[in-house]
C-alpha cells in the first residue's frame, strides 16, 4: 500500500469514527429516555450506542496509526493532529467511565463535545509533512499525548459538572447560576459557529491576502479564509475586491486566527438567538427534560473521581515532561511562554479544585461549576492561546 492510499484510508477512517460517533449519540439519546431503563439493566439503545461508539473509537484509532505510519512520527505535531487525538482520548474515557457506572447519559453529552473537537480540529490543514527541528525528539510523543490523555479525562468531570448543573439549577426564577448556564452552552455553540462559519466561507472560495510585518519584524503574507474583520500589523490588502479591516491588530496577536474566533461568536450568537426563538425558552432549561432521571449523588462522585485521575496525568504531561523537554529544546526547563503559562494555570485550578473539595467540602453544585471553569480554562488554552497569542509554541 503506497503512502498516499494510507493516507486516504486514513482520512476515511476519521470520518467513519466521526458518523459512528454522531449515530451512536443518537442511540445513547434514546436510552435516557427509556423509563424501564435502570442502572444495571440498560435499554437496547444504550446498549446499541454504546457498541456503535466502541467501533467509532476503533476506527478513530486506526485513522491515528495509519496517519503515524505514513508522518513516521506520533501525529500530534500541530493543531488538527493533536485536536483529533484530543477528541479521541475523550471517547476513550467516556467508554472506560461507561463500563465503570453504566450510565448513558454521560454520552449524550461526551460524544457531542468530541462531535464538536474533532469538527472543529478538521477546520485545520490536513497536511501531512515533516517535523520542524524543534519537534524532532520522543518527548513529542510522550509529553503531547499525556496532556492530551491528563485534559480527556478532566473533560469527563465537566461532563458530569454540566449534567449534574442542568438538572440541579432552577430556571424559572433566573438568577446568576441559569445565566452562567446558559453562558456555557452559549459558548459550545459558538465553537459550532466556527464550524459553520469556516465550511460556509471555504465553500464559497472566499480568500483575502495580505503583506503584513510579524513578530520578527519580518515582512510575511497572511492568507484569510474569512472576511477580515481584523487586519495583521502593518497590513496591506492584496487581494482585489477584498473588504478591508475594521482594525489593525499589533505583531504580537495573530490577526488572522482572531479574526477567525471573532467570526466564530458572531455566527455562534445567531446560531443561538435562532435557538431561542425555536425553543422560546433557555437552551439549558429545554435540555433539562432528558436529564430529569438523573442521580445529582453520582455524577457528582464521577466529576470527582474524574479529576483525581485527571489532575496527576495532566501535571505529568503539561508540567513535569513539558519541563524536561524544554530544557533540553531551548536549555532552560521554564520561560514563561503563552502555553507554558496556560499549563501552570490549569494546574494551579485543579490544586484548588482537590483543595477545596477535599477540605473545604465543596460537593455537588460548587463542585461541578468548578468542573465547568475547569475546562472552559483548558478550551481556552486550545483556541485562544493556540489561535491568538504568538509564542514559542505557534508552530502548533
Amino acid at each position: 500500500m503506497t503512502a498516499t492510499s494510507m493516507a486516504d484510508l486514513s482520512s476515511n477512517l476519521l470520518y467513519i469514527a466521526f458518523i459512528m460517533y454522531l449515530i451512536a449519540t443518537l442511540f445513547l439519546g434514546g436510552s435516557i429516555r427509556q423509563k424501564n431503563t435502570t442502572e444495571t439493566n440498560q435499554s437496547k439503545w444504550g446498549l446499541i450506542g454504546i457498541v456503535i461508539t466502541i467501533i467509532g473509537f476503533a476506527s478513530q484509532l486506526g485513522f491515528f496509526f495509519l496517519r503515524w505510519a505514513v508522518a513516521g512520527h506520533a501525529p500530534v505535531s500541530n493543531l488538527f493532529e493533536y485536536t483529533t487525538f484530543f477528541g479521541m482520548t475523550l471517547v476513550g474515557s467516556f467508554i472506560i467511565i461507561y463500563f465503570i457506572y453504566k450510565k448513558t447519559v454521560l454520552g449524550v453529552v461526551a460524544l457531542p463535545i468530541a462531535l464538536l473537537i474533532i469538527a472543529y480540529a478538521s477546520m485545520f490543514p490536513k497536511d501531512i509533512s515533516p517535523l520542524i527541528p524543534a519537534l524532532q525528539s520522543d518527548w513529542l510523543k510522550i509529553h503531547v499525548t499525556t496532556v492530551a490523555a491528563g485534559e480527556s479525562i478532566l473533560a469527563i468531570s465537566f461532563v458530569a459538572g454540566l449534567i449534574y448543573l442542568l438538572k440541579s439549577v432552577d430556571h424559572t426564577k433566573g438568577g446568576k447560576q441559569s445565566f452562567w448556564l446558559e453562558a456555557v452552552l452559549f459558548g459550545i455553540i459558538a465553537v459550532f459557529g466556527f464550524i459553520v462559519a469556516s465550511t460556509g466561507f471555504t465553500l464559497s472560495h472566499y480568500e483575502a491576502n495580505f503583506n503584513y510585518v510579524n513578530q520578527q519584524g519580518q515582512e510575511a503574507v497572511s492568507e484569510y479564509t474569512l472576511p477580515p474583520l481584523v487586519g495583521p500589523n502593518e497590513g496591506e490588502l492584496i487581494t482585489k475586491g477584498a473588504m478591508e479591516p475594521w482594525v489593525e491588530m499589533p505583531a504580537l496577536i495573530n490577526a488572522k486566527k482572531l479574526n477567525t474566533v471573532i467570526w466564530s461568536f458572531i455566527t455562534g450568537g445567531a446560531i443561538y438567538l435562532l435557538l431561542r426563538l425555536i425553543f422560546r425558552k433557555r437552551v439549558a432549561a429545554k435540555l433539562q427534560p432528558a436529564v430529569k432521571n438523573v442521580n445529582l449523588d453520582l455524577m457528582d462522585e464521577i466529576g470527582y473521581r474524574s479529576v483525581l485521575i485527571g489532575f496527576p496525568v495532566f501535571t505529568l504531561g503539561g508540567l513535569v515532561f513539558a519541563m524536561i523537554w524544554a530544557q533540553i529544546a531551548w536549555t532552560r526547563f521554564w520561560g514563561w511562554d503563552p502555553k507554558e503559562v496556560w499549563a501552570l494555570i490549569t494546574f494551579l485550578f485543579y490544586a484548588a479544585f482537590l483543595h477545596l473539595r477535599l477540605s473545604k467540602g465543596w460537593h455537588g453544585e460548587k463542585s461541578a461549576w468548578l468542573a465547568v471553569i475547569g475546562f472552559a480554562i483548558i478550551m481556552f488554552n486550545l483556541v485562544a492561546v493556540n489561535l491568538i497569542i504568538a509564542g514559542l509554541h505557534s508552530y502548533a
